[in-house]
């Protein structure tokens, strides 16, 4: 005898699914920098040394004086001599006024101008010791250094940041199915009828 049988056969649904991932992509450029460096300043000034000789006095002692020098020399010449000849008349007066008071006042005022000195003669062609005057100023250097700070500039860029984002894709990969098979399953009706199912 053979048994009536129902054969369910199913299958399930899939469900499909594609991602594609976000992307992130991040670009720093370079920060932009400048440096200039300005250079120093720098100022010389320079005073000339000096050098100064004055050999006046040993011209003047080697009897090679200017006209001023020498007009002037004999101007205060003559100026004493004056001076010392008023002086011996004045006393050589007072003597001869005084002559009763005795003495001889004549022969002593002969006998004074025999007695004078010559003046000695010296060679005058060698100048003294230290006439010749010397005198150095040495130069002066003043230098100025001015120094100049560097001139800096910095530009930052900002990052450059570029954004995909993801998908997700969804579908159906299989469908859900339900097979329903019948075996020696008969269907009896009425008046003797019969059906295979």
């Amino acid at each position: 005898m053979q048994m009536p049988q129902v054969r369910l056969q199913s299958q399930q649904a899939k469900i499909s699914l594609n991602t594609t991932d976000a992307t992130v992509n991040i670009q720093q450029p370079e920060a932009e920098q400048t440096i200039r460096q300005p250079q120093a300043e720098i100022t010389m000034h320079t005073t000339p040394s000096k050098l100064t000789i004055d050999q006046t006095q040993a011209w003047n002692d080697m009897d090679l004086k200017s006209v001023f020098k020498r007009t002037e020399d004999f101007a205060n010449l003559g100026k004493k001599s004056n001076l010392e000849g008023i002086a011996r008349r004045v006393q050589e007066g007072k003597e001869m006024m005084e002559i009763e008071n005795g003495g001889d006042p004549i022969v002593a005022q002969a006998k004074r101008i025999d007695e004078r000195k010559l003046k000695d003669f010296a060679i005058g062609w060698i100048p003294s010791r230290f006439s010749v005057k010397i005198d150095y100023k040495p130069s002066n250097l003043e230098i100025d250094v001015n120094i100049n700070a560097p001139e800096i500039k910095n530009t930052p860029n900002k990052p450059q940041v570029a954004y995909e984002r993801g998908q997700v894709d969804t579908g159906i990969m299989q469908y859900q199915s339900l097979k329903v098979d019948f075996e020696n399953l008969k269907f009896y009706g009425v008046n003797g009828f019969e059906l295979n199912i």
